[in-house]
């Protein structure tokens, strides 16, 4: 098995500086490399506490890049709705290139009204416009000369420059919460998915799975070598009753800034959304203790954490690359810290004989 870290920041000014979060970040993947993980991924969200000092990913992740030389820098994930896929794609080969071919990208359609009335993008196109800009992107990074006449955008013809240091291009993921048609679809297509079983809860994620893992076998791939990464909060101490106060605190300020940025679903509506209007209760779902209990929060000493997943391995297997998030910017960056240390010194090595970290 192999473990990253996620920056998914839900912090905002009158807590602590952005400025703050970002060194804090890049410290603790300078020691995430050191100690052998293998990404770090953050995010793209607007406005609010909820993701909002990721306001572009790829700025944070080339500071990374930089300051680090083996950890590969993930987008988790960048949103094609909301950009250009010239620009997209020239931003990203730029990191690309400034990583020595260390970045994986992870595209998303994202799901905030809120964000999709400031780019003036109907709700009603999301799909649609993920699906052709991930088309477009790929294609401005592997072929020149690119002629582009979607259905949004028109260009061309074109070559891009600078080419991504990887060829043809970075890996790519998709990132699915809900759909296993879209799982099965990014598996077909040979992309990578990124997933977050707290969102679909066991069942649900598991038949995410299942679909990605048949549409990349029908798509002429061989079973095993799929590239999954399973997102996960990780809150981990000595004193397990320790980690779980220091998780549950982090835990309720998540919930409610996840209520503020959803709340504009008590009026929004959309056939590329259904069901997410009871998102605008999404603050109110989200109970620690029974989201620990079922494994969609890893929390506790090194024994616990471990015993936590072993289940999980048993769920969803051990090709999985797991992914903890673990610096939401709301407890102090040595908390964090702390967690990376005890995870690689004392939970790990019980995973070793199943692939790397």
């Amino acid at each position: 098995m192999r473990f990253g870290i996620t920056f998914f920041p839900t912090v905002g000014p009158e807590h602590k500086s952005a400025a703050d979060y970002y060194d804090e970040a890049v410290a603790l993947a300078v020691l995430a490399d050191e100690l052998g993980y293998q990404h770090v991924k953050t995010v793209e969200h607007y406005f609010f506490a909820y993701g909002g000092y990721s306001p572009d990913p790829v700025p944070l992740l080339t500071a990374i890049a930089r300051s680090t030389s083996r950890i590969r820098v993930a987008t988790g994930a960048v949103i094609p709705a909301f950009n250009h896929p010239v620009q997209l794609a020239a931003r990203l080969a730029v990191l690309d290139n400034l990583s020595r071919g260390r970045l994986d990208v992870g595209f998303g359609r994202a799901f905030l009204p809120d964000e999709f009335a400031a780019f003036e993008v109907p709700l009603d196109e999301s799909r649609a416009r993920f699906e052709e800009g991930v088309r477009a992107v790929e294609l401005l990074w592997s072929q020149q000369d690119v002629q582009w006449d979607g259905t949004f955008h028109r260009f061309g013809p074109v070559t891009l420059l600078p080419r991504p240091f990887q060829q043809p291009h970075p890996p790519v993921f998709v990132a699915a919460a809900t759909s296993p048609a879209s799982a099965e679809a990014a598996g077909r297509a040979g992309r990578g998915l990124q997933g977050v079983p707290a969102i679909s809860g066991r069942q649900g994620f598991q038949d995410i799975l299942a679909a990605y893992r048949k549409g990349w076998v029908d798509g002429g791939r061989q079973a095993g070598q799929e590239q999954i990464q399973i997102s996960f909060a990780l809150f981990l101490h000595e004193d397990g009753e320790e980690a779980r106060r220091l998780g549950r605190y982090d835990e309720e300020t998540y919930s409610e800034r996840i209520a503020e940025a959803t709340r504009a679903w008590g009026k929004a509506r959309s056939a590329d959304y259904p069901g997410y209007e009871r998102l605008e209760e999404a603050g109110k779902l989200l109970h620690f203790d029974r989201r620990l209990k079922e494994n969609q929060i890893l929390a506790g000493d090194p024994q616990e954490v471990t015993a936590q997943l072993e289940e999980i391995v048993d769920w969803y297997g051990d090709d999985v690359t797991l992914s903890f998030t673990v610096h939401s910017g709301n407890l102090p960056a040595e908390v964090s810290e702390r967690t990376l240390r005890l995870f690689a010194e004392r939970v790990a090595p019980a995973f070793s004989e199943r692939g790397q970290r």
